[in-house]
């Protein structure tokens, strides 16, 4: 178990609406801003991770600042923090608030450009951090009887253009299928890559449950902590799992669909381009990992707890 405390700021927690961390000081989320002119803005040249608090402690904390890390090294950024104060700053924005149960990002952006240039290597990279009340990415109900999800007929941007492993703002291509989804009476979307494979949707990776075995795409997509914390289930418990690619009509002829993300955990899906999967409840296995998987979150191996004032 990880422990950290900040002791450069022993303030009474007293932001429940949201901490951030911005030109090197706490302030109220309120006053989270970035400058119109920042590359992170006018090109989405950013990359950023997002963890979440449970319960007191961050789950699965040090797999985050490993990816986030690893993401600025591919993106050509670099920030004035190492990867523990890094840490103690996500602490510290989440004892502000006082809250239990925390949505917390890591932001770095490309910067402002020059004032002669637009030569990205002239910027000087921009860190933020903050922690806001949990947030989901499915409602109550979603979570409990299952999501309608439509496969769009919007390709996603190719790897080889965005790379998906460095986490990233370019979500046009998905905010085209998620309204698509939307005008055809579903509820979340899914995207194909340029060759036809299922990729993922926003904001989370994509299971497939046929014949009690547990599948997910192999490339071209966003290798989450959540979809790790899965794939760890799975061998744990010796559930049958690959990592495979996809195809639509392999998608649409599963027993099971799940999603996956650190905004909601393990989500069902019930009903895929308005068919309904099984006997339209969440399946057996779906159940199972997400039972797993919020079990998980009291293993203190997996947990670096936040000591509130």
């Amino acid at each position: 178990m990880n422990k950290s405390t900040n002791k450069k700021n022993q303030r009474v927690a007293s932001l429940p609406d949201g901490a951030v961390f911005i030109d090197k000081e706490y302030r109220p989320i309120s006053e989270a801003k970035i400058s119109m002119l920042d590359f992170g803005f006018t090109r989405s040249d950013a990359t950023y991770d997002v963890a979440h608090v449970w319960q007191g402690a961050f789950f699965r904390l040090e797999d985050h600042l490993d990816r986030f890390f690893r993401s600025l090294e591919r993106a050509q950024m670099s920030i004035d923090h190492d990867r523990d104060e890094v840490r103690d700053i996500l602490i510290e924005c989440v004892r502000l608030t006082g809250l239990r149960d925390v949505y917390v990002a890591m932001v770095c952006t490309r910067g402002l450009p020059s004032k002669t240039t637009r030569d990205p290597r002239q910027c000087v990279n921009r860190f933020y951090a903050y922690a806001v009340p949990f947030i989901w990415i499915a409602t109550p109900d979603q979570r409990k009887n299952g999501m309608h999800m439509v496969i769009a007929s919007i390709p996603r941007t190719p790897a080889k253009s965005v790379d998906p492993t460095v986490k990233n703002y370019n979500w046009r291509d998905m905010a085209r299928g998620l309204f698509e989804a939307f005008e055809r009476g579903g509820e979340t979307v899914v995207m194909l890559d340029n060759n036809g494979f299922v990729n993922e949707g926003p904001g989370f990776n994509i299971f497939t449950v046929t014949n009690n075995k547990i599948s997910t795409p192999s490339e071209g997509v966003l290798e989450g902590i959540t979809r790790l914390a899965v794939i760890n289930i799975c061998e744990e418990e010796k559930i049958p799992f690959s990592l495979a690619r996809i195809t639509a009509d392999e998608l649409l002829d599963a027993d099971e669909i799940f999603i996956t993300s650190t905004a909601g955990g393990i989500m069902p899906v019930t009903r895929l381009n308005g068919h309904v999967l099984g006997n339209g409840a969440p399946g057996p296995l779906t159940e199972k990992i997400r039972t797993s998987y919020w079990d998980k979150h009291q293993e203190t191996r997996y947990q670096t707890q936040v000591f509130y004032d």
